[in-house]
């Protein structure tokens, strides 16, 4: 692609996703390389600024890229006054009190003024230290090569060590230095000149070895105001592209409210409509908090009631010796999550539906070598879906007839980990004796009269994790875990069996809608990102 395609073709490029910050960074490289502008023979060449000093401006300076004959590599020594600001020892000084700078207060192209401190200045070292319009400021620490143009000539300004001062001389504009630090900031150069082993610093004898490309001044001037006009674009375009997804969230938010309020096949497809993406992530939510309220089906009076449903599944508990109760605990609605469910449903605790468990896990360590005993790390329930890649092999014997063994249709609850994940639910699908479960998970298994599916459905919907979360211990740490108490008593909405399956069914049918709608989302972003990179490497090359 050639310059002049790429300027009238950039705002298209622009809509790519994630697009704006990359072309913010080709227009800073393109400038530096001298692709930007084009060059004029009435600009004379860049060694013109240093006829002075010809040897002390090229010496032992090497360039990184090709750029235009009339320019020059100069190395940062030379483009004019540079200075450290004041230490800030301040035993035994009486000078005055005076405004100053840290690294702080410099940010990209601006400064943060609103927690300025004062420092004491002799007389003596007022002008050495106070800063005029123009003086570009780059931070020794913090980030450094993070630089700023002082423009305030209105306010006296003084800076300290933490920052190096750079009053360029002739013929080299401030803007275009500030262009450069942020090039090479932005493609790894500038790094190569920072000192220290995990605190970084540019120091000022690095600084002064850092090479830098020189245009002619006109040239300069040009590339200055080219930057300008495609940067202001780029804010442009950005607001736009963010008003723009402000609308289609409103549209998403009204889709989603409108399939809640009439879950039918008609405002179905509204959540998968071609002029606005619903985030993945937020139609799972929607689709589960539908599903358990009893919203995405309608009931059918045909189906066989739920107390019938809730009889054999005590009968089959008893059998068990489960429990030795004669009737089933039904919850009021003052006891269940907060939301209403159709009359044909009940509220049960999940105690009420386990023929076992939950019970925790082990976690002896992993060797390095194959075993007979293979067991689950967190990572493999994390996602809401079962993942047996995630497992170890550990050096201990389990009886056969152990607990810890996972069978087909088995429920894994994470009872610790970080906020987000703790109480995530999955159902565990495969080989009985392949896997057993770590310490930081419980299993439990519903009775066979229940669909397996649809309880940890409900288990997973956001009401019910809520229920888990505010009651998990150690919260603000880094790893708050639910106990079995607290799990077994959390209210779930249960329907009639054959409800519980259409239900079921349903959720497969849109998840698998979802899964395909990110996979497509995944792959144009993908298509999109290797188009922009490979104009990228086509114009800087």
């Amino acid at each position: 692609m050639k310059r002049e395609e790429f300027f009238d073709k950039f705002e298209l490029l622009a809509e790519i996703p994630a697009a704006i910050p990359k072309l913010r960074i080709l227009i800073l490289q393109l400038a530096v390389q001298g692709k930007l502008v084009v060059q004029s023979k009435a600009d004379g060449r860049a060694a013109d600024i240093f006829a002075a000093e010809p040897i002390v401006v090229s010496k032992g300076v090497e360039s990184r890229h090709e750029v235009p004959k009339s320019w020059l590599w100069i190395s940062f020594a030379a483009v004019g006054d540079q200075r450290l600001g004041k230490m800030l020892d301040q035993k035994g000084n009486r000078g005055e009190l005076k405004p100053y700078l840290r690294n702080t207060n410099v940010q990209w192209m601006r400064f943060e003024l609103d927690d300025i401190k004062q420092l004491r200045l002799e007389h003596s070292e007022l002008e050495e230290f106070r800063l005029h319009a123009g003086d570009l400021l780059i931070c020794e620490g913090g980030e450094p090569g993070r630089c700023a143009i002082w423009r305030n000539q209105k306010h006296e300004m003084y800076f300290q060590k933490a920052l190096h001062r750079v009053r360029p001389r002739a013929g080299i504009l401030v803007e275009y230095l500030a262009i450069n630090l942020r090039a090479d900031a932005s493609n790894g150069v500038l790094a190569q000149h920072f000192t220290g082993a995990t605190i970084k610093h540019l120091t000022g004898r690095s600084l002064d070895e850092y090479a830098i490309p020189i245009p002619p001044l006109a040239e300069q001037k040009r590339i200055v105001a080219k930057v300008d006009e495609l940067m202001a674009l780029c804010d442009r375009l950005e607001a736009q592209q963010k008003e723009r997804e402000s609308r289609h969230a409103a549209l998403a938010r009204a889709s989603l409210s409108r399939f809640a309020d009439a879950p039918t096949p008609a405002n179905l497809t509204f959540l998968f409509h071609k002029s606005y993406t619903i985030p993945p992530a937020d139609l799972r939510k929607s689709i589960l908090s539908l599903a358990v309220r009893g919203k995405l089906l309608p009931q059918k009076s045909s189906d066989t009631p739920v107390e019938e449903l809730l009889e054999r599944t005590l009968a089959e508990r008893r059998a068990g010796k489960r429990t030795n109760a004669t009737k089933t605990l039904i919850l009021g609605s003052e006891s269940a999550l907060g939301y209403d469910i159709p009359d044909s449903w009940r509220w049960m605790t999940l105690d009420e539906l386990l023929i076992f468990g939950p019970t925790n896990g082990i976690s002896p360590k992993a060797v390095d070598h194959e075993t007979p005993v293979r067991s689950l790390t967190l990572s493999a329930t994390t996602s809401g879906r079962f993942k047996g890649e995630h497992s170890k092999f550990i050096a201990i014997d389990v009886p056969r007839a152990s607990e810890l063994w996972l069978r087909d249709g088995d429920v894994l609850v994470q009872r610790g980990n970080t906020f987000e994940y703790v109480g995530v639910a999955v159902v565990y699908r495969g080989k009985s004796h392949h896997f057993i479960y770590p310490d930081l998970m419980m299993k439990l298994r519903v009775a066979s009269t229940l669909e397996t599916a649809f309880v940890v459905l409900a288990m997973k919907e956001d009401s019910a994790r809520d229920f888990l979360r505010t009651r998990a211990s150690g919260t603000s740490g880094s790893m708050p875990k639910i106990n079995q108490t607290t799990l077994k008593g959390l209210p779930l909405p249960i329907p009639p069996l054959a409800e519980q399956r259409r239900i079921v069914a349903k959720v497969d049918q849109l998840m698998a809608l979802v899964d395909e709608l990110e996979a497509q989302l995944a792959a144009s972003r993908d298509t999109a990102a290797k188009l922009l990179d490979a104009i990228v490497g086509e114009l800087t090359a």
